[in-house]
């Protein structure tokens, strides 16, 4: 048998973001990142993932953190590894589409405060979300990789996902990610996939995978063998359940093989160890729930997200209705269809649930329409893969036309307003974009931050810039 060819497969450690976001809520504060950092950076990581996503709301809403502080100081101990973030196209890091000048100087600034790779995706694969977004990186010499967002419906063919991948790389992407943000991608699905991207783009694939269905580990290896580029892992005391498989154990895995990554478990061990007390403590105070910790394969029948299922039970808990979560359930794939088969990832699957939540606590479906609805159905966040059920979309509009432009073409330009809105707060020229994405939240914490003591001389900002 001839022997296979050496080609060590690179890991993404998620620990300081997906990871933390899909068993803790994106509650780990940066205080608990820094002194292991110096040890992280000594590993030999492709990237750390540890910005973006909900971090940013996180850090500003629960922590009383500056997103932008914890990015600098992140920067500042990482000394020989990529930083890497998430992004999400035009929502940048919110919920609803920015103009063209937000998102280009979200863009600049994230790279200027020291992330080297941004994944850029969009909620509904369209990939006119990610021109503006795409664009900026590339002109601030960031890394660009192209994330698609990964689901199941009679529309998604290999066919659709080789023809995303050649779009993409024509529109200058440096690598792409198949994002699996539910655990769907099954083992020989994932091989059959990899091998279909390869075949039709050149650029290096890297795979994002959720344990919650139980099945990351062995696509990560199926995909691997079939050409897989990069994957993306957790720290041991952060993985499994709704987040990532563990990278001591992929490490393991795959040495002595052909994709032997080169890292030394031994000092992953370190960081490990620091790690574990960590996880005992949210256990302890009840922010790590056994919940997320186990396998449900009712996943790949739902095709229901970690933090979407634990934003269903909070709604129908509030409402007082604990009883109707089966229900519930069983309603997201309807509405879904309904929706024009879109992928369950941030915002649409929050727009799906909320829907289906609406439709089965009333007892008639679309009696009720939420705003998000509402934009979802004229077009405002993009084209879904599937033309939307119209007469569910007729009703829902009740006579409003459509849109079938990128929608960001209607949005003026934003910044000088956002400018004027936060000039009594301003002490970074970052906290425009903290305000622009979440106005209420970065004002309290504006807010909380003139009440602390901060140790800062205010006669060293000049202009309400960040002193050098």
């Amino acid at each position: 048998m001839a022997a296979i060819e050496k080609r060590p497969v690179k890991i993404v450690e998620t620990v300081l973001r997906d990871a933390h976001q899909s068993l803790i809520a994106t509650r780990m504060p940066t205080e608990k990142m820094l002194p292991i950092v110096d040890k992280m950076d000594q590993i030999g990581y492709y990237a750390v993932e540890c910005w973006g996503g909900a971090t940013f709301d996180a850090c500003l809403r629960f922590l009383k953190e500056d997103p932008w502080d914890r990015l600098r100081k992140l920067r500042e101990g990482f000394k020989n590894t990529k930083l890497q973030m998430l992004f999400r196209g035009q929502n940048i890091l919110g919920y609803n589409h920015y103009a063209d000048d937000v998102v280009e100087y979200f863009v600049q600034k994230s790279i200027a405060n020291g992330i080297d790779i941004i994944r850029i995706f969009d909620c509904l694969n369209d990939v006119r979300n990610l021109r503006t977004a795409v664009n900026a990186s590339k002109k601030e010499g960031g890394h660009v990789q192209i994330a698609f967002s990964y689901t199941l419906g009679d529309a998604y063919t290999l066919e659709y996902w080789a023809e995303l991948a050649k779009r993409v790389e024509d529109m200058g992407a440096d690598s792409i990610c198949i994002k699996d943000m539910a655990g769907l991608l099954l083992p020989y699905t994932a091989e059959e996939l990899v091998r279909t991207l390869k075949s039709h783009t050149t650029l290096p694939i890297d795979v994002h995978t959720h344990y919650t269905s139980g099945m990351a580990s062995m696509t990560l290896m199926k995909a691997v063998e079939a050409g897989a580029d990069i994957i993306d892992t957790a720290c041991t005391p952060f993985s499994l359940g709704t987040s990532q498989p563990s990278s001591e154990v992929m490490v393991k895995a795959f040495e002595g093989t052909p994709y032997d990554t080169g890292l030394d478990v031994e000092k992953m061990i370190d960081v490990v160890n620091y790690f574990m007390p960590y996880r005992q403590e949210c256990l302890d105070n009840g922010l790590l729930s056994t919940k997320v910790l186990g396998v449900n394969v009712n996943t790949l029948k739902y095709q229901v997200p970690g933090g979407m299922l634990s934003n269903l039970v909070s709604q129908l808990h509030q409402a007082g209705k604990d009883d109707k979560f089966q229900d519930v359930l069983e309603e997201i794939p309807r509405v879904r269809d309904d929706f024009g088969q879109p992928p369950l990832v941030t915002p649409s699957s929050q727009i799906v649930g909320t829907q289906a939540v609406m439709n089965v606590l009333t007892g008639e479906r679309y009696k009720m329409i939420p705003k998000e609805s509402h934009k979802l159905a004229k077009g405002e966040f993009g084209q879904t893969v599937r033309p939307m059920n119209e007469e569910i979309r007729t009703k829902i509009l009740a006579g409003e036309e459509p849109i079938t432009c990128r929608p960001a073409d209607l949005i003026a330009p934003q910044l000088p307003q956002y400018e004027q809105d936060v000039a009594k707060w301003k002490r970074q020229d970052e906290d425009t974009l903290s305000y622009a994405l979440f106005p209420n939240v970065a004002k309290e914490f504006f807010e909380y931050r003139d009440t602390q003591d901060t140790g800062i001389d205010p006669s060293k900002y000049k202009d309400g810039a960040y002193p050098v």
